[in-house]
């Protein structure tokens, strides 16, 4: 192993092959990222498949939401302590371990304990985030950090057209066996081309943290995504959110008197990071609700009189620019990012989001239509992703890099959870009936996408409320590292 002192300010020294390190977390967590929609295909044959009820099967859906959510923070903290690269090759063992499992199995519990490990997988997404400042040239920074944040919108984009194409003409273990090799190569290149950085004094793990964090998160998630199924007056659901509520406080209560805690309260109340969280929150309620909600209006039957009729390959098919244009933008972002800075790069990609979601109220008659709204949608959602890492990592102390990106993606996912929930009760609360089945009306989607863009349009005010920075030399992280010496190894 060799070791070298830190190079410059940034107390890291410079990879030999910046370009290929970012190649290599780019590819790596857009696999990840595929975990999210691998399964939507199959989703309404999974009963008969595993032999269940729908009730139950929904929750292999569900079981990657919350995987990732508890492990975004935990990697986050586990790479800021140990280094990102164990955790990064770690985090795509798991991935394998779960995709295995699955494409192996018809048992129910086993394809749910295999999704659950494809979730925890994602924890691979904020660390690779992170890594990326540490890795490139100022010059190479911002366009780096566009490129690899705009993979965890990208790849659930690109997982339902990929995923309808492999069901429609193969065995449904085929989706599983696919992301065994993606996985399998994530391994690969991930253990022997990424750096090592490690500090000489890591931090020890907080364990309690980490089981608190992960029973209030997965009760709070779990009543959210079960109200509608459920009721949102049951005892179930209303025991699940308050019970995870409790937790949490009490959590946070603890971490704040913790002396090495997962997450730092302390820093997470700073101006800049709250907003930027809070701003992460709108915006993934902002890109799900247009997930949600333009796939269910493609698919309706054309005999509504408002529905499109288009097959699930076809649905993908519409969608999947939309996950290419997030992509596209990186070079957008980054230019933004190096004349702006990140609070205004954030609220412009907030309000393009909000632009793509009033394009949609009015243009629902043709398919190119709604997929130019959600172009233009994830347009802004692909610039937003960028500039949040850029806007955590820029206020944050270095040692918090990893676990403070990993709180942000936690809050981004949240957002999601709570758009899949608030866009259900619309378009059940608005039906009617068309032979025996109930539908929503063309009003609930349109009231949809007036909802996503009135999220985005708070996303663009809670941006502007964050602090402006005084300097751009990253001097939050410089004067954590005066006194932190970190260690290289190849």
């Amino acid at each position: 192993m060799n070791h070298a002192p830190a190079s410059d300010a940034t107390g890291v020294a410079p990879v030999d092959r910046p370009l290929l390190v970012v190649l290599v977390l780019g590819f790596s967590s857009l696999c990840a990222a595929l975990m999210q929609s691998l399964v939507i295909p199959i989703q309404s044959e999974l009963p008969d498949l595993l032999h269940t009820s729908a009730s139950n099967t929904s929750w292999v859906v569900t079981a990657t939401l919350l995987g990732g959510a508890v492990a975004m923070p935990v990697a986050g903290r586990l790479a800021d302590i140990f280094g990102k690269k164990p955790v990064l090759v770690t985090s795509a063992i798991i991935l394998l371990a779960g995709s295995l499992l699955c494409a192996m199995t018809d048992t129910f519990l086993l394809v749910l304990v295999g999704r659950v490990l494809q979730g925890i997988a994602m924890g691979y997404i904020p660390v690779a985030i992170s890594m990326v400042r540490e890795v490139t040239p100022a010059q190479m920074t911002n366009a780096a950090l566009s490129a690899v944040s705009a993979t965890l919108g990208v790849g659930g984009a690109l997982g339902l057209p990929l995923a309808a194409l492999i069901v429609q003409n193969m065995s449904w273990h085929a989706l599983f066996w696919l992301s065994s090799i993606l996985a399998a190569v994530v391994i690969a290149v991930s253990a022997t081309l990424l750096p090592h950085h490690r500090r000489e004094h890591p931090a020890k793990i907080d364990v309690i943290g980490a089981i608190g964090l992960a029973v209030g998160l997965v009760s709070v998630l779990v009543g959210v995504t079960k109200g509608n199924d459920w009721g949102w007056a049951s005892p179930s659901t209303l025991g699940m959110i308050a019970g995870g509520t409790l937790v949490l406080i009490a959590w946070g209560f603890y971490e704040v008197k913790h002396e090495s805690p997962l997450v730092d309260l302390r820093t997470t109340v700073r101006l800049p990071v709250l907003f930027t969280n809070l701003a992460a929150l709108m915006v993934g309620f902002g890109m799900m609700a247009q997930s949600v909600v333009v796939p269910q209006l493609l698919q309706m039957p054309a005999a509504t009189g408002y529905g499109l009729g288009q097959s699930i390959l076809q649905t993908g098919l519409w969608m999947a620019p939309a996950g290419l244009m997030m992509l596209a933008m990186s070079p957008v972002s980054s230019n933004l990012l190096t004349r702006f800075g990140g609070r205004i790069t954030l609220a412009i990609g907030s309000g393009v989001l909000a632009v793509g979601y009033l394009i949609g109220v009015f243009l629902t008659d043709e398919p190119w239509k709604l997929m130019l709204a959600t172009i233009v949608g994830s347009a802004g959602v692909g610039i937003g992703y960028a500039a949040m890492p850029a806007l955590i990592l820029g206020n944050v102390p270095r040692a918090e890099a990893s676990s403070s990106v990993g709180v942000n993606s936690l809050m981004r996912s949240m957002g999601t959870t709570i758009a899949g929930a608030v866009m259900a009760i619309v378009l059940t609360s608005r039906t009617l009936t068309l032979g025996e089945a109930t539908i929503p009306t063309h009003d609930a989607f349109q009231t949809c996408f007036i909802i996503g863009a009135a999220a985005a349009a708070t996303a663009v005010a809670l941006t502007l409320l964050i602090p402006r920075q005084k300097s751009t030399d990253g001097s939050a992280e410089q004067e954590d590292l005066r006194n932190k010496p970190v260690s290289v190894s190849a």
